[in-house]
């Protein structure tokens, strides 16, 4: 585990981590993982979901319903993740399913589940620093395993699991992650940097070599590529997915 943490420590891609990440927990029989964060998190809504940081290595028939079809929304492990900081096991879910409390539509999402092979896990929510953050990870048990055999595995590894898992979140916060959508381009970010450090427009024209009108052109591009309406708010965003101030491979 010494080596793992290692690696994490100083992977510099979210790419490579959650490849290393997938291969660990595999090793204890979790094949299947759904990582999830926000920092947009409001009253009943996570945000735009274009803003999520979500990695998976479930396959696209799972994935194209219970994430392209808003499933989770309604998923009672992402329900209780939501209220709650730590680890939970879905042993929880017969157990809901027992005291007959779940709502139709809580059903309707553990009824696909349970027709992917998505039965038995582990569900682990990160603490948060912020009331509009939230990120969890659900790691789901090779097909064949009982919730009664992974139990059997967390009781024994659990500890460990929970800690990489952890130390995991924690260095994906510090990666920078954009969806295509969201993306900069190398003359966007270069602009917004310079905002970032204070500079005024015509500042940020000398430096770039651009005219007025063309850094505002990028700062334009900028602000509608991360939805945002201000460039105030598009600093903000490229700094929340560290996507200003990269070093250059």
């Amino acid at each position: 585990m010494k080596s793992y943490l290692h690696f994490l420590s100083n992977c510099q891609s979210i790419e490579a981590l959650w490849d290393k990440h997938c291969r660990k927990m595999a090793e204890y029989g979790f094949d299947r993982l759904i990582y999830g964060f926000t920092r947009y998190r409001s009253g009943t809504s996570l945000g735009d979901p274009e803003d999520f940081v979500i990695l998976t290595n479930h396959d696209t028939a799972y994935t194209d319903v219970f994430l392209g079809e808003k499933h989770y929304i309604d998923a009672p492990m992402v329900n209780w993740a939501l209220e709650n900081e730590g680890v939970g096991s879905w042993a929880m879910l017969a157990e809901q399913m027992r005291a007959n409390v779940m709502t139709p539509a809580e059903r309707r999402v553990l009824e696909f589940n349970q027709s992917m092979g998505v039965t038995a896990g582990y569900t682990i929510s990160f603490k948060s620093v912020s009331a509009r953050s939230k990120g969890a990870i659900a790691l789901t048990a090779r097909e064949g395993m009982s919730q009664s055999d992974i139990d059997a595995v967390w009781a024994e590894h659990g500890n460990d699991i929970h800690l990489m898992n952890n130390v995991a979140h924690l260095k994906i916060l510090t990666l920078p992650y954009s969806t295509p959508s969201r993306n900069l381009t190398k003359r966007q970010r270069e602009a917004l940097e310079w905002v970032g450090d204070g500079k005024t427009m015509q500042d940020i024209a000398i430096l770039m070599g651009l005219t007025s009108a063309t850094v505002e052109k990028h700062l334009r591009l900028a602000r509608e590529s991360l939805a945002v309406e201000t460039t105030a708010q598009a600093v903000l965003k490229a700094a929340f997915a560290n996507q200003m101030f990269v070093l250059e491979a």
